[in-house]
C-alpha cells in the first residue's frame, strides 16, 4: 500500500475542524465547494463573489484581504473556500487551511461545460458568478477578459504552478496538497472516502 493510500481523505486539523482550500483552473471548483462545505457543514466561500462587486468592478486588493480574513477567523470549525486569487490574498488563506484539493482535470473535460455555463449566464438561465456581474455577449466572444479566453489561456499556466506546489507539499512528502485529476472516477472516489470518513461523526 503507498503511502498516498495511508493518507485520510481530509487531514483536518486534528480536533474534527476542516478549513478547505479548492484550487484549479476558472470554472472547474465551484459545484465541488458547495458540496463539500454541505458534507462538512461548514460555509462555504466563493472568492468570486467577494473579489467581484456588481458591474465587474474589482474590490481593491486590501479590502478584499480584510473581507476573506474576517469569514475566515469567524468560522473556527472550518470553512471550504475555492478560487486561487494568490496575487490579491497572499497568505491569508493558505497559512489558516489545513488542505487543499486542487483540481486537476482534463480541459477537454471541463471546457465544455465551462461553455455551457456561460451561455446559460448569458442567456439568464443561471445565476452570474457574482451577483450584479451579468455576462454580456460582447466580453464573452470578443475580449481577453472573457471567463472562455481566460479558461483557455490559463489551463496550463495554473497546471505548471500548481505541479510546482504539489511537488513540495502534496500528501505523498507529507504535505497538505491533493491533486485530483483524470475524468470523473478519482473525483468520484473521493468523495466517497469523505463520506467514509465523516460517517462516524454524523451518527
Amino acid at each position: 500500500m503507498s503511502t498516498v493510500e495511508l493518507v485520510p481523505a481530509l487531514r483536518g486539523d486534528g480536533k474534527g475542524n476542516y478549513r478547505v482550500h479548492i484550487v484549479g483552473n476558472s470554472g472547474i471548483f465551484t459545484t465541488l465547494g458547495r458540496e463539500l462545505a454541505a458534507l462538512l457543514r461548514v460555509p462555504h466561500v466563493n472568492l468570486d463573489t467577494i473579489f467581484w462587486q456588481p458591474g465587474w468592478v474589482k474590490l481593491p486588493a486590501d479590502e478584499n484581504r480584510e473581507r476573506v480574513r474576517a469569514i475566515l477567523d469567524n468560522n473556527p470549525r472550518g470553512w471550504v473556500i475555492d478560487g486561487n486569487y494568490y496575487s490579491v490574498l497572499g497568505s491569508v488563506v493558505s497559512e489558516r487551511e489545513t488542505d487543499v484539493i486542487w483540481l486537476d482535470p482534463p480541459l477537454l473535460l471541463y471546457f465544455p461545460r465551462l461553455c455551457w455555463r456561460t451561455f446559460l449566464r448569458l442567456v439568464r438561465l443561471e445565476p452570474p458568478c457574482s451577483p450584479g456581474c451579468e455576462e454580456r455577449a460582447r466580453e464573452v466572444f470578443f475580449s481577453r477578459d472573457s471567463i472562455v479566453w481566460w479558461c483557455l489561456s490559463r489551463h496550463w499556466p495554473v497546471r505548471k504552478r500548481q505541479a510546482a506546489v504539489f511537488a513540495t507539499d502534496g500528501i505523498h512528502v507529507g504535505g497538505k496538497v491533493r491533486r485530483i485529476g483524470g475524468w470523473g472516477g478519482e473525483l468520484a472516489a473521493w468523495k466517497r472516502d469523505v463520506k467514509a470518513l465523516l460517517e462516524p461523526a454524523m451518527e
